[in-house]
């Protein structure tokens, strides 16, 4: 008998671009684009292999699927899944990482950049016809920021912190970091603690993984300590952030902007605080899109597959 393989929530990462015709050549595969919790046992009940990127695979969950012998996570992060209860069935999970670290930190300076020259918001004013209305060959709705010379803060100087870094130190900016990562320190970041690097970047940007320690790491404290100048920009996890908090910071200008690309609850609520905050820029959880980034997740998925069918897993999350 072929091998049960269920795909859980496969749309967001081939879409119409991308083939999951190598994990069909694996066993027999089913694929779902989107499954809601109460689908979750019916669909995964057979299966001996399920890959999932955002259901949740708690322990009652999985405590209910006899079959489930491997479970991959379609991503870097592996919160959603209960570690304990499947090491105690004797679960494989297994993630895929370092696939989107060149696209999450191209979009964070797509964030900066937007924040500091308003390319979106005067293309915009063009298409209303204000160039053609104004008095003069140029103008500009806002300040225009240089990043030559300002102060960039990493928070978390994994792969894609240290990427954020070389661009930075491209752009001429100075470079601090807070981490607890072990790698190698580029010698152009210095690091330093978490009260220095709030107080002293003109830049806050997020690269630490949500756990515990670092959930609501970005409070109304912190946030008192920023300049009032200063840009956050947040392409990690939504819970790092206390969202009403940046709310009224940057309500009242104790904050000058954010750039968004993660909040706490996916989709948001219309009237959530953040989608209409002044000068906060919030993209739909896409940095790790591009296809680039979904081509490489995607052969890698299906390489931790064929690995663990010839009973050499790799990328297992211990």
């Amino acid at each position: 008998m072929k091998t049960q393989i269920a795909v859980l929530d496969g749309y967001t990462l081939t879409q119409d671009d991308l083939s999951w015709e190598g994990l069909t050549e694996l066993g027999d595969c089913t694929i779902y684009d989107r499954t809601r919790a109460e689908q979750i046992i019916p669909r995964a009940r057979e299966a001996q292999i399920v890959l999932t990127n955002k259901v949740l695979f708690l322990r009652e969950t999985i405590n209910q699927l006899p079959n489930l012998r491997y479970l991959g996570v379609n991503a870097t992060g592996i919160e959603i899944v209960d570690l304990p209860a499947a090491r105690a069935r004797g679960i494989v999970v297994t993630n895929v990482p370092h696939y989107s670290t060149d696209s999450v930190a191209q979009m964070v300076f797509a964030h900066l950049l937007n924040l500091t020259q308003r390319v979106g918001d005067h293309a915009n004013a063009v298409r209303e016809g204000k160039w053609a209305a104004a008095p003069d060959w140029c103008f500009w709705e806002g300040p225009l920021t240089e990043l030559t010379g300002l102060t960039l803060g990493i928070v978390g100087l994994g792969d894609i912190g240290r990427a954020v870094a070389r661009l930075a130190d491209a752009f001429g900016m100075r470079v601090i970091a807070t981490t607890r990562s072990r790698g190698e320190v580029p010698d152009y970041v210095e690091l330093v603690n978490m009260e220095t690097l709030f107080r002293e970047a003109d830049v806050v940007s997020l690269h630490c993984p949500l756990t515990p320690e670092t959930c609501s790491l970005i409070n109304s404290e912190r946030l008192a300590m920023m300049k009032p100048t200063a840009f956050l920009i947040n392409t990690a996890r939504g819970p790092l952030v206390d969202e009403q908090a940046l709310s009224e910071a940057l309500r009242s200008g104790k904050l000058a902007g954010a750039g968004l690309d993660v909040l706490a609850t996916e989709p948001p609520a219309e009237d959530h605080s953040l989608v209409g905050a002044p000068n906060c820029f919030v993209t739909p959880h896409l940095a790790w899109a591009t296809r680039s980034s979904r081509a490489r997740l995607l052969q890698v998925a299906v390489e931790n597959v064929a690995s663990y069918l010839t009973g050499n897993p790799q990328n297992v999350v211990s």
